[in-house]
């Protein structure tokens, strides 16, 4: 098969969650003899032709000057009229639709039975909270071309898929992440962060609203562990939310925002010394950063919602307001008693059988083969 995967900001990951999927999925399928190729601007700081075997087709974006939002239009546009050239491709495979519906509306895609073109619906975009009424009413519609304008829909969570089918009776592929489980931990990687093993909390999160960042750490301001054990905060705070958080937090030396790390092993040595780890995401599908932190052993304290519940079941602690975080952080040392072996036990083992790249690539695999023979 010929693969071309599309809007995403490149290989090798230096973002987030579509990028880190958009790599392992690449690589795997080129490993099982397909040929792939990953669209990435042109501004990646890597600039070789191929990766691990994959493609890198580079596309101009103006995000610099247009800002990331309009430029991302112009990007995913122009990768599309690329990928549609002389049939190059079997299939388009697009993560995540906000950006990509002007370029859908430039063909048919009833006229345009090859390559099939498949879209990641990713999580409920027009619900988050960053957005004001007008821009999720425009997202609602893009939701709406999305459907009317990809051969096939794919659904990253349960709850997504269930959303899909209620709303709209559109049936939709489950297929989700993956992540991987590791024991490599490396312990010095603490002292760069002054923090020692199994005596700080973690959040790991984009600067959005709808992670619950501001209720977190609010809630653990309010609770016994701020004279305890220090917050780590990771993610990049250059924008317009993350100035806020960190303005507004900046007299509290024990919440401690250390910008995004995209060093896994450093990462993820965070993530399995950790005492435990905040998972705020409110309107996503399968979110990756849950799927590592449950790879790497944390004791989670989820937000109460159906995307998280689907993936963690019952291992995990849940909250829905800052009240019950601190309620669980006051009693913090206690669950970490009776529930920690229990929770990271049951974690591991859902990724090792459900969650496995191994098992996505060839779930990705066989879905790419069967859909290819329907048409």
């Amino acid at each position: 098969m010929k693969i071309a995967i599309i809007s995403t900001r490149g290989i090798p990951n230096n973002y987030g969650g579509f990028e880190q999927f958009a790599e392992y999925l690449s690589v795997g399928l080129v490993k099982r003899g397909h040929e792939v190729t990953v669209y990435s601007p042109h501004f990646h700081p890597y600039r070789k032709d191929d990766y691990k075997g994959v493609s890198i087709k580079y596309i101009y974006s103006p995000e610099h000057w247009m800002g990331a939002s309009t430029g991302s239009f112009v990007y995913d546009f122009l990768s599309l009229r690329d990928a549609l050239k002389k049939e190059q491709f079997d299939i388009l495979y697009v993560t995540g639709y906000t950006s990509i519906v002007p370029a859908y509306l430039w063909f048919d895609v009833a006229k345009v039975s090859y390559p099939l073109v498949v879209t990641n619906m990713d999580g409920l975009e027009f619900k988050r909270a960053k957005f004001n009424r007008y821009v999720r009413r425009f997202l609602e519609w893009e939701e709406r071309m999305t459907l009317r304008h990809s051969h096939f829909l794919i659904s990253d969570n349960e709850g997504i898929q269930s959303y899909y089918k209620e709303k709209y009776d559109l049936d939709s592929r489950y297929l989700a992440y993956g992540a991987t489980v590791y024991d490599d931990y490396d312990v010095a990687i603490l002292k760069e962060f002054s923090i020692d093993p199994n005596d700080y909390l973690l959040l790991i999160a984009r600067m959005e609203p709808e992670n619950n960042i501001e209720a977190s750490i609010d809630g653990y301001l309010h609770s016994e562990q701020q004279t305890k054990r220090p917050l780590i905060v990771v993610g990049k705070t250059n924008t317009s939310y993350g100035k806020y958080l960190t303005n507004k937090y900046e007299d509290n030396p024990n919440v401690r925002f250390v910008g995004g790390i995209y060093d896994f092993r450093k990462i993820n040595s965070l993530r399995h010394f950790s005492s435990a780890y905040f998972h705020g995401h409110s309107v996503g599908g399968t979110n990756p950063s849950l799927l590592e932190a449950m790879a790497a052993g944390c004791f989670i304290l989820a937000h109460d919602n159906c995307f998280n519940a689907t993936v963690l079941k019952e291992n995990a602690f849940y909250w829905s307001n800052v009240t019950d975080i601190t309620s669980l952080l006051n009693r913090l040392d206690t669950l970490l008693n009776e529930s920690k072996d229990k929770f990271v036990t049951g974690n591991v083992e859902e990724i090792r059988c459900n969650y496995s790249w191994e098992k996505l690539i060839d779930s990705y695999e066989k879905y790419f083969q069967e859909i290819l023979k329907l048409s």
